[in-house]
C-alpha cells in the first residue's frame, strides 16, 4: 500500500507539471523559448535568456537544466557553460551538477512510473533501443560513460535506468560520480571563455573525452574477458 501512495504522488506532481505548462501561458511560452534556445546549441542565447530574469537567474538555470532533462536530447552543456559566465566556475558547477542530478531523477522516475511507452514518445524508440542495446551490455558502466561524454543523451540513459530493475539510489549515486568530472571540467573552462572560443573549446572536450571513452572501454572489454 505504501508503494502504490508514492506512486499515486508522483503521478500527481507529473500531471500537475504538465497542467501547468499546457493551461498557463506565460510558462507555454517560456518553456518554448527556452527549447528554442538550447536547440540551436548558442551559448550566448542561453546566457542572456538566464541573466533576463536577474535575481531569479539561478532559480531559472535550475529548471532549465530539469527542462533539458525531460526534452531530451537537448544539451546540457549549454547551460553549464552559461552557469559557469554567470555565476563564476565554482557556483555555476555546484548549480549545474545538482539540476542535473535533479532532472536525472525525474526521468528515472518518469520512466518507472509512467513505462516504456511514455518515455518513447518523450525520446524516440530508436534512440532508446540503442541506448537499451547499450545499457544490456555495460550495464552501469553506460550511466559513467555517458556522462563523460557531452554529444551522448545522458537524458536518454536515465530514462532507460528506469525501465531496468536498478534501485534509484544505485542509479543516482553512479549519475552523481559519473557527471562530476564532466560538470568540473566544462564549468571552469567556461567561466574563462566567452563568444567562439567555446565552440573551440568544446572541439577539444570532445577530443579529450573521446579519449576517456576509449581507456574506458578497454577496461570494460579487459573486465569482461577476465
Amino acid at each position: 500500500m505504501e508503494f502504490i501512495k508514492k506512486n499515486k504522488i508522483k503521478i500527481s506532481i507529473i500531471v500537475a507539471i504538465i497542467c501547468v505548462y499546457l493551461f498557463i501561458p506565460s510558462v507555454k511560452i517560456n518553456i518554448n523559448q527556452a527549447i528554442f534556445i538550447l536547440s540551436n546549441v548558442n551559448v550566448e542565447m542561453a546566457r542572456e535568456y538566464i541573466l533576463s530574469f536577474g535575481i531569479w537567474a539561478p532559480i531559472v538555470s535550475f529548471l532549465l537544466m530539469i527542462l533539458q532533462s525531460v526534452a531530451a536530447p537537448l544539451p546540457a552543456f549549454i547551460i553549464t557553460f552559461a552557469n559557469a559566465g554567470l555565476f563564476g566556475w565554482v557556483k555555476g558547477a555546484i548549480l549545474s551538477w545538482s539540476s542535473a542530478m535533479a532532472g536525472a531523477a525525474l526521468c528515472f522516475y518518469i520512466a518507472r512510473i509512467l513505462g516504456r511507452n511514455a518515455v518513447e514518445k518523450l525520446t524516440s524508440k530508436t534512440a532508446l533501443k540503442s541506448v537499451d542495446e547499450f545499457f544490456g551490455k555495460y550495464g552501469n558502466y553506460a550511466i559513467l560513460i555517458a556522462r563523460l561524454l557531452p554529444f551522448v543523451s545522458f537524458d536518454i540513459v536515465s530514462y532507460a535506468a528506469g525501465l531496468t530493475s536498478m534501485s534509484f539510489w544505485s542509479f543516482f549515486i553512479a549519475t552523481g560520480l559519473g557527471q562530476l568530472p564532466a560538470t568540473i571540467i566544462y564549468s571552469y573552462i567556461g567561466g574563462m571563455l566567452t563568444g567562439t572560443a567555446k565552440t573551440f573549446v568544446f572541439g577539444l572536450l570532445c577530443l579529450f573525452s573521446l579519449s576517456i571513452l576509449i581507456a574506458l572501454i578497454k577496461k570494460i572489454w579487459d573486465d569482461k574477458k577476465k
